[in-house]
């Protein structure tokens, strides 16, 4: 559990970070936690989980994809799609009140 309070602009980079994986996967979360890692440690920690969930997503969707061969991959591909977008709106709305968000079914590869 991270101690500090975050400040308006932490909360408002952190809304962005979690939507932005909806746009851009990777790229916005890897850069806002490069950034913050060292000096921001709430949006470090926010930053990170967005990460390690838009990087579940595209392991997701590389799966979805292989299986698409089987035509069960169609469905499993618009399943992780939903669930990106409901899990990252759901974040944004949490960070945005200052509560630390955790996604579930994330693989968390950036400790």
């Amino acid at each position: 559990m991270i101690d500090s309070q975050p400040t308006q602009d932490d909360k408002t980079l952190a809304i962005l970070t979690h939507l932005s994986g909806i746009f851009f996967s990777i790229v916005v979360p890897l850069i806002v936690w490069l950034t913050a890692k060292d000096t921001k440690p709430w949006l470090s920690e926010q930053s990170k989980e967005a990460l390690n969930f838009q990087i579940t997503v595209l392991i997701g969707y590389l799966i979805s994809s292989a299986l698409m061969i089987v035509l069960v991959g169609f469905f499993t591909f618009l399943i992780v799609w939903a669930l990106s977008i409901i899990f990252s709106i759901v974040a944004a709305v949490r960070v945005s009140q200052g509560d630390n968000y955790r996604y579930p079914l994330t693989i968390r590869l950036i400790k």
